[in-house]
Protein backbone atom coordinates (compact mmCIF):
# COMPACT_ATOMS: atom_id res chain seq x y z
CA UNK A 1 0.00 0.00 0.00
CA UNK A 2 1.11 3.46 -0.97
CA UNK A 3 -0.01 6.53 0.78
CA UNK A 4 -0.37 9.47 -1.43
CA UNK A 5 -1.84 13.21 -0.44
CA UNK A 6 -3.98 14.95 -2.74
CA UNK A 7 -2.62 18.54 -3.81
CA UNK A 8 -6.08 20.45 -3.63
CA UNK A 9 -7.99 19.03 -0.48
CA UNK A 10 -4.10 18.05 1.45
CA UNK A 11 -6.01 14.55 2.86
CA UNK A 12 -3.81 11.68 2.78
CA UNK A 13 -5.58 8.25 1.16
CA UNK A 14 -3.82 4.94 0.48
CA UNK A 15 -3.69 3.42 -3.02
CA UNK A 16 -2.88 -0.60 -3.08
CA UNK A 17 0.00 -1.74 -6.04
CA UNK A 18 -2.16 -1.46 -9.20
CA UNK A 19 -3.42 1.84 -8.28
CA UNK A 20 -0.23 3.21 -8.29
CA UNK A 21 1.22 1.77 -10.96
CA UNK A 22 -1.79 3.42 -12.83
CA UNK A 23 -1.12 6.54 -11.51
CA UNK A 24 2.26 5.94 -12.53
CA UNK A 25 1.86 4.77 -16.08
CA UNK A 26 -0.93 8.09 -15.93
CA UNK A 27 2.60 10.54 -15.08
CA UNK A 28 4.69 8.43 -17.75
CA UNK A 29 2.10 9.39 -20.70
CA UNK A 30 3.47 9.22 -24.28
CA UNK A 31 5.00 13.24 -23.78
CA UNK A 32 7.21 12.16 -21.37
CA UNK A 33 8.26 9.19 -23.19
CA UNK A 34 9.22 11.38 -26.18
CA UNK A 35 10.92 13.39 -24.60
CA UNK A 36 13.11 10.96 -22.65
CA UNK A 37 13.38 9.33 -26.68
CA UNK A 38 14.71 12.40 -27.50
CA UNK A 39 17.24 13.05 -24.72
CA UNK A 40 18.57 9.88 -24.96
CA UNK A 41 19.78 10.20 -28.83
CA UNK A 42 21.12 13.92 -27.99
CA UNK A 43 23.19 12.21 -25.49
CA UNK A 44 23.99 9.47 -27.97
CA UNK A 45 25.05 11.65 -30.58
CA UNK A 46 27.16 13.63 -28.45
CA UNK A 47 28.64 10.77 -26.91
CA UNK A 48 29.75 9.69 -30.50
CA UNK A 49 30.28 12.81 -31.75
CA UNK A 50 32.80 13.03 -28.68
CA UNK A 51 34.27 9.63 -29.63
CA UNK A 52 34.75 10.61 -33.09
CA UNK A 53 36.58 13.66 -32.06
CA UNK A 54 39.01 11.89 -29.98
CA UNK A 55 39.47 9.25 -33.01
CA UNK A 56 40.26 11.89 -35.30
CA UNK A 57 42.59 14.03 -32.87
CA UNK A 58 44.25 10.35 -32.12
CA UNK A 59 44.59 10.14 -35.96
CA UNK A 60 45.94 13.48 -36.45
CA UNK A 61 48.38 13.28 -34.02
CA UNK A 62 49.52 10.29 -35.52
CA UNK A 63 49.58 11.02 -38.72
CA UNK A 64 51.84 14.39 -37.62
CA UNK A 65 54.52 12.10 -35.95
CA UNK A 66 54.47 9.71 -39.09
CA UNK A 67 55.40 12.74 -41.50
CA UNK A 68 57.88 13.89 -39.01
CA UNK A 69 59.61 11.31 -38.93
CA UNK A 70 59.39 10.65 -42.56
CA UNK A 71 60.64 13.99 -43.13
CA UNK A 72 63.76 13.47 -40.54
CA UNK A 73 64.13 9.95 -42.40
CA UNK A 74 64.65 12.25 -46.07
CA UNK A 75 67.02 14.60 -44.38
CA UNK A 76 69.05 11.84 -42.88
CA UNK A 77 69.54 9.97 -46.14
CA UNK A 78 69.88 13.52 -48.10
CA UNK A 79 72.80 14.56 -45.38
CA UNK A 80 74.06 10.77 -46.15
CA UNK A 81 73.81 11.50 -50.09
CA UNK A 82 75.20 14.58 -49.77
CA UNK A 83 78.00 12.96 -47.79
CA UNK A 84 78.88 10.75 -50.21
CA UNK A 85 79.01 13.07 -53.14
CA UNK A 86 81.14 14.98 -51.03
CA UNK A 87 83.42 12.58 -50.34
CA UNK A 88 83.14 11.17 -54.01
CA UNK A 89 84.74 14.51 -55.34
CA UNK A 90 87.12 15.08 -52.60
CA UNK A 91 88.55 11.78 -54.09
CA UNK A 92 88.02 12.75 -57.68
CA UNK A 93 90.03 15.69 -57.20
CA UNK A 94 92.62 14.40 -55.49
CA UNK A 95 93.14 11.49 -57.84
CA UNK A 96 92.83 14.58 -60.88
CA UNK A 97 95.48 16.20 -58.99
CA UNK A 98 97.68 13.23 -58.33
CA UNK A 99 97.18 12.46 -62.11
CA UNK A 100 98.24 15.52 -63.04
CA UNK A 101 101.50 15.75 -61.29
CA UNK A 102 101.84 12.55 -62.55
CA UNK A 103 101.69 13.27 -65.97
CA UNK A 104 103.44 16.71 -65.39
CA UNK A 105 106.91 14.45 -64.20
CA UNK A 106 106.32 12.15 -67.28
CA UNK A 107 106.49 15.22 -69.18
CA UNK A 108 109.21 16.70 -67.84
CA UNK A 109 111.12 13.02 -67.66
CA UNK A 110 110.23 12.66 -71.86
CA UNK A 111 112.03 16.59 -72.16
CA UNK A 112 115.17 15.78 -69.70
CA UNK A 113 115.55 12.27 -71.97
CA UNK A 114 114.93 14.32 -75.38
CA UNK A 115 117.37 17.27 -73.63
CA UNK A 116 119.69 14.39 -73.15
CA UNK A 117 119.27 13.03 -76.41
CA UNK A 118 119.94 16.16 -78.03
CA UNK A 119 122.64 17.32 -75.91
CA UNK A 120 124.67 13.56 -76.98
CA UNK A 121 123.99 14.09 -80.45
CA UNK A 122 124.99 17.85 -80.53
CA UNK A 123 128.43 16.59 -78.28
CA UNK A 124 128.70 13.59 -81.22
CA UNK A 125 128.42 16.00 -83.69
CA UNK A 126 130.95 18.31 -82.20
CA UNK A 127 133.27 15.55 -81.19
CA UNK A 128 133.01 14.35 -85.15
CA UNK A 129 133.78 17.47 -86.98
CA UNK A 130 136.74 18.15 -84.33
CA UNK A 131 138.03 14.47 -85.26
CA UNK A 132 137.32 15.18 -88.61
CA UNK A 133 139.38 18.73 -88.45
CA UNK A 134 142.17 16.95 -86.54
CA UNK A 135 142.52 14.35 -89.24
CA UNK A 136 142.24 17.23 -92.01
CA UNK A 137 145.29 18.43 -90.22
CA UNK A 138 147.28 15.80 -89.45
CA UNK A 139 146.77 14.24 -92.91
CA UNK A 140 147.85 17.25 -94.32
CA UNK A 141 150.66 17.64 -91.89
CA UNK A 142 151.55 14.04 -92.89
CA UNK A 143 151.29 15.28 -96.49
CA UNK A 144 154.05 17.82 -96.09
CA UNK A 145 156.06 15.92 -94.07
CA UNK A 146 156.00 13.30 -96.64
CA UNK A 147 156.69 15.77 -99.24
CA UNK A 148 159.41 17.48 -97.09
CA UNK A 149 160.87 13.55 -96.88
CA UNK A 150 160.69 12.77 -100.46
CA UNK A 151 162.28 15.99 -100.76
CA UNK A 152 165.22 16.31 -97.66
CA UNK A 153 165.67 12.37 -98.27
CA UNK A 154 166.71 9.92 -95.34
CA UNK A 155 168.10 12.54 -93.23
CA UNK A 156 164.55 13.82 -92.86
CA UNK A 157 162.53 10.34 -92.95
CA UNK A 158 163.50 9.98 -89.05
CA UNK A 159 162.41 13.54 -88.48
CA UNK A 160 158.77 12.60 -90.11
CA UNK A 161 159.11 9.27 -88.68
CA UNK A 162 158.95 11.03 -84.87
CA UNK A 163 156.36 13.53 -86.47
CA UNK A 164 154.53 10.39 -87.71
CA UNK A 165 154.75 8.75 -84.53
CA UNK A 166 154.17 12.26 -82.43
CA UNK A 167 150.55 12.63 -84.63
CA UNK A 168 149.97 9.00 -83.73
CA UNK A 169 150.04 9.82 -80.48
CA UNK A 170 147.87 12.27 -80.38
CA UNK A 171 145.80 10.77 -82.36
CA UNK A 172 145.83 8.44 -79.91
CA UNK A 173 145.52 10.99 -76.97
CA UNK A 174 142.57 12.16 -79.20
CA UNK A 175 140.76 9.13 -79.34
CA UNK A 176 141.04 8.09 -75.54
CA UNK A 177 139.65 11.89 -74.83
CA UNK A 178 137.35 11.13 -77.29
CA UNK A 179 136.39 7.27 -75.47
CA UNK A 180 136.44 9.01 -71.75
CA UNK A 181 134.15 11.23 -73.06
CA UNK A 182 131.47 8.87 -74.32
CA UNK A 183 132.27 7.14 -70.90
CA UNK A 184 131.49 10.26 -69.52
CA UNK A 185 128.54 11.38 -71.30
CA UNK A 186 127.12 7.94 -70.32
CA UNK A 187 127.51 7.97 -66.73
CA UNK A 188 126.20 11.58 -66.70
CA UNK A 189 123.35 10.32 -68.23
CA UNK A 190 122.61 6.79 -66.06
CA UNK A 191 123.55 9.68 -63.17
CA UNK A 192 120.48 12.11 -64.45
CA UNK A 193 118.27 9.07 -64.58
CA UNK A 194 118.91 7.40 -61.73
CA UNK A 195 118.16 10.86 -59.86
CA UNK A 196 115.51 11.14 -61.74
CA UNK A 197 113.98 7.66 -60.93
CA UNK A 198 114.30 8.49 -57.41
CA UNK A 199 112.54 11.87 -58.02
CA UNK A 200 109.34 9.87 -59.66
CA UNK A 201 109.28 7.00 -56.95
CA UNK A 202 109.63 9.64 -54.28
CA UNK A 203 106.41 11.67 -55.77
CA UNK A 204 104.75 8.06 -56.61
CA UNK A 205 105.53 6.96 -53.13
CA UNK A 206 104.04 10.58 -51.67
CA UNK A 207 101.35 10.26 -53.89
CA UNK A 208 100.95 7.08 -52.91
CA UNK A 209 100.66 7.59 -49.70
CA UNK A 210 98.29 10.59 -49.76
CA UNK A 211 95.90 8.10 -51.98
CA UNK A 212 95.87 5.33 -49.45
CA UNK A 213 95.26 8.40 -46.71
CA UNK A 214 92.61 9.11 -48.56
CA UNK A 215 91.48 5.50 -48.92
CA UNK A 216 90.93 5.37 -45.32
CA UNK A 217 89.44 8.51 -45.06
CA UNK A 218 86.71 6.88 -47.72
CA UNK A 219 86.92 3.80 -45.49
CA UNK A 220 86.27 5.63 -42.28
CA UNK A 221 84.35 8.12 -43.63
CA UNK A 222 81.76 5.15 -45.24
CA UNK A 223 81.86 3.53 -42.34
CA UNK A 224 80.79 6.33 -40.19
CA UNK A 225 78.00 7.02 -42.22
CA UNK A 226 76.67 3.18 -42.51
CA UNK A 227 76.96 3.83 -38.41
CA UNK A 228 74.78 6.90 -38.45
CA UNK A 229 72.44 5.27 -41.27
CA UNK A 230 72.14 1.93 -38.71
CA UNK A 231 71.25 4.50 -35.79
CA UNK A 232 69.29 6.74 -38.05
CA UNK A 233 67.56 3.38 -38.64
CA UNK A 234 67.43 2.13 -35.19
CA UNK A 235 66.00 5.03 -33.91
CA UNK A 236 63.49 5.26 -36.77
CA UNK A 237 62.39 1.44 -35.75
CA UNK A 238 62.61 2.11 -31.96
CA UNK A 239 59.78 5.31 -32.78
CA UNK A 240 57.78 3.05 -35.04
CA UNK A 241 57.73 0.41 -32.27
CA UNK A 242 56.58 3.52 -29.58
CA UNK A 243 53.98 4.76 -32.24
CA UNK A 244 52.83 1.05 -31.94
CA UNK A 245 52.68 0.81 -29.01
CA UNK A 246 51.30 4.66 -28.68
CA UNK A 247 48.70 3.67 -30.91
CA UNK A 248 47.73 0.25 -29.14
CA UNK A 249 48.13 2.21 -25.89
CA UNK A 250 45.97 5.29 -27.35
CA UNK A 251 42.87 2.53 -28.88
CA UNK A 252 42.93 1.27 -25.05
CA UNK A 253 42.46 4.42 -23.42
CA UNK A 254 39.51 5.24 -26.37
CA UNK A 255 38.17 1.83 -25.70
CA UNK A 256 38.19 2.79 -22.26
CA UNK A 257 37.11 6.24 -22.42
CA UNK A 258 34.52 5.12 -24.47
CA UNK A 259 33.48 2.25 -21.66
CA UNK A 260 33.70 5.42 -19.33
CA UNK A 261 31.62 7.52 -21.33
CA UNK A 262 28.92 5.74 -21.73
CA UNK A 263 28.95 4.41 -18.33
CA UNK A 264 28.91 8.22 -17.24
CA UNK A 265 26.12 9.31 -19.91
CA UNK A 266 24.20 5.83 -18.81
CA UNK A 267 24.96 7.03 -15.03
CA UNK A 268 23.69 10.85 -16.55
CA UNK A 269 20.55 9.46 -17.38
CA UNK A 270 19.62 7.77 -15.14
CA UNK A 271 20.12 10.76 -12.99
CA UNK A 272 17.98 12.89 -15.43
CA UNK A 273 15.28 10.42 -14.74
CA UNK A 274 15.60 10.17 -11.45
CA UNK A 275 15.31 13.82 -11.55
CA UNK A 276 12.49 13.74 -14.06
CA UNK A 277 10.57 11.88 -11.59
CA UNK A 278 11.59 14.24 -8.58
CA UNK A 279 10.17 17.33 -10.55
CA UNK A 280 7.66 15.50 -12.04
CA UNK A 281 6.43 14.31 -8.42
CA UNK A 282 7.33 17.95 -6.98
CA UNK A 283 5.49 19.81 -9.77
CA UNK A 284 2.08 17.17 -8.46
CA UNK A 285 2.74 18.90 -4.83
CA UNK A 286 3.35 22.55 -5.94
CA UNK A 287 0.92 25.06 -6.60
CA UNK A 288 0.70 27.67 -9.47
CA UNK A 289 2.53 30.21 -7.27
CA UNK A 290 4.89 27.97 -5.88
CA UNK A 291 6.00 27.01 -9.17
CA UNK A 292 7.06 30.17 -10.36
CA UNK A 293 8.59 31.09 -7.62
CA UNK A 294 10.63 27.77 -7.73
CA UNK A 295 12.33 28.72 -11.12
CA UNK A 296 12.70 32.29 -9.45
CA UNK A 297 14.78 30.27 -6.70
CA UNK A 298 16.44 28.45 -9.20
CA UNK A 299 18.20 31.30 -11.20
CA UNK A 300 18.75 33.25 -8.10
CA UNK A 301 20.70 30.10 -7.02
CA UNK A 302 22.33 29.51 -10.34
CA UNK A 303 23.51 33.28 -10.38
CA UNK A 304 24.46 33.73 -6.36
CA UNK A 305 27.15 30.58 -7.07
CA UNK A 306 29.03 31.99 -9.89
CA UNK A 307 28.72 35.89 -8.69
CA UNK A 308 31.99 36.03 -6.76
CA UNK A 309 34.08 35.10 -9.88
CA UNK A 310 32.27 36.06 -12.73
CA UNK A 311 30.05 39.00 -11.57
CA UNK A 312 31.79 40.55 -8.55
CA UNK A 313 30.27 43.95 -9.10
CA UNK A 314 26.97 43.30 -10.38
CA UNK A 315 23.81 43.69 -8.90
CA UNK A 316 20.86 41.34 -8.98
CA UNK A 317 17.92 41.77 -7.06
CA UNK A 318 13.97 41.30 -7.52
CA UNK A 319 12.27 43.74 -8.65
CA UNK A 320 9.53 45.54 -6.08
CA UNK A 321 9.09 48.91 -7.39
CA UNK A 322 5.82 48.80 -8.36
CA UNK A 323 4.84 52.73 -8.50
CA UNK A 324 4.52 52.46 -12.49
CA UNK A 325 1.63 49.49 -11.93
CA UNK A 326 3.92 46.51 -12.71
CA UNK A 327 6.92 45.35 -12.37
CA UNK A 328 9.29 42.14 -13.36
CA UNK A 329 10.77 39.59 -11.69
CA UNK A 330 14.58 40.69 -11.17
CA UNK A 331 17.03 43.14 -12.38
CA UNK A 332 20.78 42.73 -13.19
CA UNK A 333 23.12 45.33 -13.60
CA UNK A 334 26.75 45.43 -14.17
CA UNK A 335 29.40 47.99 -14.17
CA UNK A 336 33.33 48.54 -14.31
CA UNK A 337 35.94 49.12 -12.12
CA UNK A 338 34.67 53.02 -12.65
CA UNK A 339 31.60 52.71 -11.75
CA UNK A 340 30.11 53.04 -15.49
CA UNK A 341 27.50 50.65 -16.09
CA UNK A 342 28.43 47.89 -18.62
CA UNK A 343 25.25 46.27 -19.58
CA UNK A 344 21.70 46.03 -17.64
CA UNK A 345 19.00 43.89 -18.02
CA UNK A 346 15.22 42.99 -16.83
CA UNK A 347 14.12 39.14 -16.30
CA UNK A 348 10.77 37.27 -16.20
CA UNK A 349 10.47 34.42 -14.95
CA UNK A 350 7.74 31.87 -16.05
CA UNK A 351 6.28 28.57 -15.33
CA UNK A 352 3.22 26.38 -14.95
CA UNK A 353 2.26 22.71 -13.71
CA UNK A 354 1.84 20.55 -16.58
CA UNK A 355 -1.83 19.62 -15.05
CA UNK A 356 -2.97 22.93 -15.67
CA UNK A 357 -5.75 23.20 -17.74
CA UNK A 358 -5.27 26.50 -19.61
CA UNK A 359 -1.62 26.40 -21.47
CA UNK A 360 0.11 30.11 -21.48
CA UNK A 361 2.41 31.04 -24.46
CA UNK A 362 5.54 32.97 -24.00
CA UNK A 363 4.34 35.67 -26.24
CA UNK A 364 1.84 36.67 -23.92
CA UNK A 365 4.44 38.19 -21.58
CA UNK A 366 6.70 39.74 -23.97
CA UNK A 367 4.44 43.18 -24.29
CA UNK A 368 4.30 43.35 -20.64
CA UNK A 369 8.12 42.81 -20.07
CA UNK A 370 9.01 45.48 -22.75
CA UNK A 371 6.94 47.62 -21.07
CA UNK A 372 8.85 47.19 -17.55
CA UNK A 373 12.20 47.27 -19.40
CA UNK A 374 11.50 50.48 -20.65
CA UNK A 375 10.26 52.26 -17.55
CA UNK A 376 13.70 50.40 -15.23
CA UNK A 377 15.77 51.97 -17.64
CA UNK A 378 17.16 48.67 -18.83
CA UNK A 379 19.15 47.64 -21.72
CA UNK A 380 17.79 44.11 -22.33
CA UNK A 381 14.76 42.31 -21.16
CA UNK A 382 14.93 38.40 -20.61
CA UNK A 383 12.17 35.92 -20.38
CA UNK A 384 13.21 32.83 -18.95
CA UNK A 385 10.56 30.56 -19.17
CA UNK A 386 9.09 26.73 -19.51
CA UNK A 387 6.51 27.09 -21.23
CA UNK A 388 5.53 25.65 -24.22
CA UNK A 389 7.88 22.78 -23.80
CA UNK A 390 7.15 20.99 -27.24
CA UNK A 391 7.61 24.36 -29.24
CA UNK A 392 11.00 23.22 -31.22
CA UNK A 393 11.91 26.94 -31.49
CA UNK A 394 12.30 27.49 -28.10
CA UNK A 395 13.62 24.46 -27.32
CA UNK A 396 16.54 25.36 -29.58
CA UNK A 397 18.29 27.48 -27.07
CA UNK A 398 18.70 31.23 -26.94
CA UNK A 399 15.82 33.22 -29.31
CA UNK A 400 15.59 36.48 -30.02
CA UNK A 401 12.39 38.24 -30.40
CA UNK A 402 13.81 41.45 -32.20
CA UNK A 403 11.07 41.41 -34.70
CA UNK A 404 8.38 42.08 -32.21
CA UNK A 405 10.14 43.83 -29.25
CA UNK A 406 13.94 45.40 -29.00
CA UNK A 407 16.60 43.80 -27.54
CA UNK A 408 14.24 40.84 -26.30
CA UNK A 409 15.42 37.30 -25.71
CA UNK A 410 13.63 34.12 -24.61
CA UNK A 411 15.03 31.15 -23.27
CA UNK A 412 15.31 27.92 -21.42
CA UNK A 413 16.65 27.98 -17.56
CA UNK A 414 19.86 25.98 -18.73
CA UNK A 415 20.70 29.27 -20.86
CA UNK A 416 20.12 31.47 -17.91
CA UNK A 417 23.69 31.99 -17.49
CA UNK A 418 25.34 31.87 -20.84
CA UNK A 419 23.17 34.61 -21.74
CA UNK A 420 24.37 37.06 -19.33
CA UNK A 421 27.68 36.25 -20.09
CA UNK A 422 27.58 36.55 -23.67
CA UNK A 423 25.20 39.98 -23.52
CA UNK A 424 27.50 40.96 -20.79
CA UNK A 425 31.12 40.23 -22.76
CA UNK A 426 29.15 42.03 -25.82
CA UNK A 427 28.78 44.62 -24.01
CA UNK A 428 32.35 44.96 -22.20
CA UNK A 429 34.02 44.72 -25.65
CA UNK A 430 31.73 47.20 -27.01
CA UNK A 431 32.09 49.36 -23.92
CA UNK A 432 35.87 50.79 -24.95
CA UNK A 433 33.88 52.15 -28.52
CA UNK A 434 31.58 53.57 -26.25
CA UNK A 435 34.09 55.12 -24.06
CA UNK A 436 35.83 56.32 -27.13
CA UNK A 437 32.96 57.54 -28.98
CA UNK A 438 31.98 59.32 -25.70
CA UNK A 439 35.68 60.78 -25.69
CA UNK A 440 35.64 61.85 -29.19
CA UNK A 441 31.74 63.40 -28.64
CA UNK A 442 33.34 65.22 -25.73
CA UNK A 443 36.62 66.07 -27.60
CA UNK A 444 34.03 67.76 -30.49
CA UNK A 445 32.23 69.50 -27.69
CA UNK A 446 34.95 71.46 -26.58
CA UNK A 447 36.59 72.19 -29.73
CA UNK A 448 32.59 73.70 -30.51
CA UNK A 449 33.08 75.44 -27.00
CA UNK A 450 36.27 76.43 -27.39
CA UNK A 451 35.24 77.95 -31.12
CA UNK A 452 32.32 79.92 -29.33
CA UNK A 453 34.45 81.10 -26.69
CA UNK A 454 37.30 82.47 -29.08
CA UNK A 455 34.35 83.89 -31.40
CA UNK A 456 32.92 85.77 -28.28
CA UNK A 457 36.55 86.97 -26.85
CA UNK A 458 37.38 88.22 -30.86
CA UNK A 459 34.07 90.21 -30.71
CA UNK A 460 34.66 91.26 -26.86
CA UNK A 461 38.03 92.19 -27.77
CA UNK A 462 37.20 94.20 -31.16
CA UNK A 463 34.27 95.83 -29.07
CA UNK A 464 36.80 96.94 -26.35
CA UNK A 465 39.34 97.77 -29.44
CA UNK A 466 36.98 100.35 -31.06
CA UNK A 467 36.03 101.92 -27.52
CA UNK A 468 39.50 102.32 -26.63
CA UNK A 469 40.64 103.32 -30.23
CA UNK A 470 38.03 106.02 -30.19
CA UNK A 471 39.35 106.93 -26.64
CA UNK A 472 42.87 106.97 -27.96
CA UNK A 473 41.80 109.37 -30.57
CA UNK A 474 39.75 111.49 -28.31
CA UNK A 475 43.31 111.40 -26.04
CA UNK A 476 44.86 112.53 -28.97
CA UNK A 477 42.78 115.41 -30.39
CA UNK A 478 42.93 116.60 -26.83
CA UNK A 479 47.23 116.39 -26.71
CA UNK A 480 46.82 118.29 -29.85
CA UNK A 481 45.19 121.33 -28.71
CA UNK A 482 47.08 121.30 -25.53
CA UNK A 483 49.85 121.28 -27.90
CA UNK A 484 48.22 124.25 -29.25
CA UNK A 485 47.07 125.83 -26.10
CA UNK A 486 50.99 125.09 -24.33
CA UNK A 487 52.45 126.44 -27.96
CA UNK A 488 50.76 129.62 -27.52
CA UNK A 489 51.46 130.14 -23.99
CA UNK A 490 55.56 129.27 -24.83
CA UNK A 491 55.38 132.21 -27.83
CA UNK A 492 53.46 134.40 -25.31
CA UNK A 493 56.33 133.47 -22.79
CA UNK A 494 58.86 133.52 -25.54
CA UNK A 495 57.54 137.13 -26.22
CA UNK A 496 57.72 138.19 -22.52
CA UNK A 497 61.18 136.90 -22.28
CA UNK A 498 62.19 138.74 -25.33
CA UNK A 499 60.83 142.17 -23.38
CA UNK A 500 62.54 141.49 -20.50
CA UNK A 501 65.68 140.94 -22.11
CA UNK A 502 65.21 144.21 -24.02
CA UNK A 503 64.25 145.78 -20.42
CA UNK A 504 67.16 144.61 -18.89
CA UNK A 505 69.37 145.67 -21.60
CA UNK A 506 67.55 149.24 -21.07
CA UNK A 507 68.09 149.01 -17.96
CA UNK A 508 72.16 147.96 -18.10
CA UNK A 509 72.45 151.24 -20.54
CA UNK A 510 70.95 153.80 -17.50
CA UNK A 511 73.99 155.53 -15.94
CA UNK A 512 74.73 158.69 -14.14
CA UNK A 513 75.81 160.56 -16.69
CA UNK A 514 72.92 159.95 -19.23
CA UNK A 515 70.44 160.58 -16.10
CA UNK A 516 71.72 163.56 -15.35
CA UNK A 517 72.46 165.09 -18.60
CA UNK A 518 69.88 167.24 -19.06
CA UNK A 519 69.22 167.53 -15.36
CA UNK A 520 71.90 169.99 -13.66
CA UNK A 521 70.13 170.06 -10.28
CA UNK A 522 70.43 165.97 -9.93
CA UNK A 523 73.89 166.15 -11.87
CA UNK A 524 74.80 168.95 -8.77
CA UNK A 525 73.63 166.58 -6.46
CA UNK A 526 75.49 163.95 -7.27
CA UNK A 527 78.68 165.93 -7.08
CA UNK A 528 77.59 166.91 -4.17
CA UNK A 529 77.46 163.32 -2.57
CA UNK A 530 80.34 162.60 -4.47
CA UNK A 531 82.69 165.19 -2.76
CA UNK A 532 81.07 164.14 0.77
CA UNK A 533 81.78 160.77 1.06
CA UNK A 534 79.53 159.22 3.97
CA UNK A 535 81.67 157.54 5.97
CA UNK A 536 81.14 153.85 7.53
CA UNK A 537 79.39 153.13 10.47
CA UNK A 538 81.42 150.67 12.79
Amino acid sequence: MHEIICPHCSKAFKVDESGYAEILKQVRDADFDRQLHDRLELAEREKQHAVELATTKLNNDLQRAAAAKDAEIQELKAKLEGSEVTQRLAVTEALSAVEKERDTLANALAQAESDKKAASELAEALLASELHKASAAKEEEIQALKSKLEASGVAQRLAVTEALSAVEKERDTLANALRQAENDKRAASELAEARLASELHKVSATKEEEIQGLKAKLDSVELERKLVLAEAVSAVEKERDELKNGIKQAELEKQLAEKSLKDRYEMQIKDRDDTIERLKDMKSRLSTKMIGETLEQHCEIEFNRVRSMAFPRAYFEKDNDARTGSKGDYIFRDSDEAGTEIISIMFEMKNESDKTATKSRNEDFLKELDRDRVEKGCEYAILVSLLEPDSELYNAGIVDVFHRYPKMYVVRPQFFLPIITLLRNAAVNSLKYKTELALVKAQNIDITQFENQLETFKSGFAKNYDLASRHFQTAINEIDKSIDHLQKTKDALIGADRNLRLANDKAQDVTIKKLTRANPTMAAKFADLKNHTVPAVD
